[in-house]
């Protein structure tokens, strides 16, 4: 299965812009869909759905286009934020519902439910489902055929910590077997964990693409702040504020360590060692401070 390709993208309802001409490539491997609410990221994965039509632009899985294209659902898995559920049904009746609209049968739904770790509670209607047990039975509906590719747009909304943890186990999984996943999240602690690559959108547009950490590194407008503990805490800070890749030193007392702004990140990363081992200072600890995922998010909002 080749990647789902998005290319020059857009789409509007009405005067509002809800998608601005993105192109990217979602390759086998799990990758996280970033953006603040309201930045496009559930029309875009309705487009790669099929859902949605691009008002421009195309979306393509395996060369074909995915709008009015029922074959590409043989490869596909979807779960939407909206439930859209049949309440009156029971999980298992549901997931077998979504087995046999793909020809096949009970043994699937039986083997998709226990994989999402429903089983206890297949038998009840899923309108006494708690939220979290609902995506999980959507979920189950999603792998019941398989498939290839998936898309999860805001999966862990609901779970409690026990099933963040088994989903986030089970989409690591298919990512290493080869599969394309892509989920959006707002729990960017999660995504940090889980995504080995992460696409992020803001308003509309495609903001940035690849690892968090390299995209971090790519901002070179903004320093880069650093968590220091040493030996000898003042001759390192001396030295180390004397040299032009180093913007700002702070003495933080309560954590006993320094906080160092460093606006050449190339050059620091050589010059903090050669300056420890010249004054024969030992480094206790070299930590990043904003390399978060949540910080390279707030930059890409904020900018």
């Amino acid at each position: 299965m080749t990647p789902l390709s998005i290319d020059h993208v857009s789409r509007w309802f009405g005067n509002v812009v809800a998608v601005n001409d993105i192109t990217m490539t979602i390759s086998p491997g799990v990758t996280g869909l970033l953006g603040p609410n309201g930045a496009g990221k559930s029309t875009l994965i309705s487009m790669m759905g099929g859902f949605l039509s691009p008002s421009t632009g195309s979306v393509t899985l395996d060369g074909n286009p995915t709008w009015r294209n029922e074959t590409i659902y043989k490869h596909l898995g979807i779960v939407p934020e909206r439930e859209g559920m049949y309440d009156f049904l029971t999980g298992r009746e549901f997931v077998v519902a979504n087995a046999e609209l793909h020809g096949l049968g009970k043994k699937a739904a039986q083997k998709a439910l226990a994989t999402v770790e429903m089983e206890y509670a297949q038998d009840r209607k899923i309108s006494t489902y708690s939220k979290g047990m609902k995506q999980r039975v959507k979920m189950a509906s999603a792998l019941v055929h398989e498939p290839s590719v998936l898309l999860l747009d805001e999966p862990f909304n609901g779970m409690d910590p026990r099933q963040r943890m088994q989903l986030m186990e089970l989409l690591r999984k298919m990512g290493d077997e080869g599969r394309t996943v892509l989920f959006s999240s707002h729990i960017l602690e999660e995504v940090e964990q889980l995504a080995s690559h992460i696409e992020v959108i803001v308003a509309g547009r495609h903001a940035a693409s690849g690892d968090f950490r390299k995209i971090r590194r790519l901002m070179t407008d903004r320093p880069h702040r650093y968590l220091v503990r040493s030996s000898d805490d003042r001759v390192l800070a001396a030295a180390l504020i004397a040299d032009p890749s180093t913007a700002g030193i702070e003495v933080d007392l309560a954590e006993g360590a320094l906080r160092i702004q460093a606006v050449d990140f190339g050059r620091f990363t050589t010059l903090l060692p050669r300056i420890a081992r010249e004054h024969d200072i030992r480094l206790l600890t070299v930590s990043p401070s904003d390399e978060s995922l949540e910080s390279v998010f707030s930059y890409l909002v904020a900018a």
